[in-house]
C-alpha cells in the first residue's frame, strides 16, 4: 500500500478525533494558563476568554460529524432493531436525506454569516490581528464533513443491503469502529 492511500486512511479514520484533541487541549491549556495567570500574578491575557469560545465551535462542530460517522448521533436504535430488513434499509436512506438536506441549508446560511465577518473584518475579542470568520468557518467545514460522513454510511449501507448483512444500528465504541 503506497503512503499517499495508507495515510488518507488515516485521515479517513481518525480526522475528527485528532483535531477535536488538538482543539479541547488548546482550549483547556489556554484556559489553565489564564486562570494561573489571574490569581498568581493578578493579570489576565485580553483574549483568554474568547478564543476557548470560538475553538469550542470547532469542537462541537467536528464531533457532530464524528458521531454521525459513529452512528450515534441522533438515532433511535431501539426502533430500528425491531424493524423489518426494509424498513432499517429505508430509516438508512432518510438519514442520509435528512442530513444532507440540513447539511446544505447550514452550509449555506453559516457560510453567508463567514463571509460577513469576513468583509467586515471581525476581530476576535481581545485581540488586534486574529480574525474572527477563522472561527466561524467551522459551522461549514463541519457540515461539508459531516455530509461526506453520511454518504460514506450511506455506501455502506447499500453495500451491506446488497450482501443482504446485518445493518449498524447500534453505537459502537470507540476502539471497535468498523463504519
Amino acid at each position: 500500500m503506497s503512503p499517499l492511500i495508507s495515510t488518507l486512511k488515516w485521515l479517513d479514520r481518525n480526522v475528527e478525533r485528532a483535531f477535536i484533541l488538538v482543539a479541547y487541549s488548546s482550549m483547556a491549556a489556554i484556559i489553565i494558563f489564564a486562570v494561573g495567570q489571574r490569581y498568581l500574578f493578578n493579570t489576565q491575557i485580553p483574549w483568554s476568554g474568547s478564543i476557548p469560545i470560538y475553538l469550542f465551535l470547532w469542537v462541537t462542530w467536528i464531533g457532530c460529524s464524528y458521531n454521525v460517522r459513529r452512528r450515534s448521533h441522533l438515532c433511535f436504535n431501539e426502533f430500528r432493531v425491531r424493524m423489518s430488513y426494509r424498513a432499517q434499509f429505508a430509516c438508512m436512506w432518510l438519514d442520509a436525506l435528512l442530513w444532507l438536506s440540513f447539511g446544505v441549508l447550514v452550509v449555506y446560511f453559516t457560510l453567508e454569516q463567514t463571509m460577513l465577518a469576513y468583509n467586515n473584518f471581525s476581530i476576535v475579542q481581545g485581540t488586534d490581528n486574529m480574525m474572527q470568520w477563522w472561527f466561524y468557518c467551522a459551522t461549514p467545514v463541519a457540515w461539508i464533513l459531516l455530509m461526506f460522513r453520511a454518504l460514506q454510511n450511506l455506501a455502506a449501507d447499500i453495500g451491506r443491503y446488497r450482501r443482504q448483512e446485518p445493518f449498524i444500528v447500534a453505537i459502537q465504541s470507540v476502539g471497535a469502529e468498523t463504519v
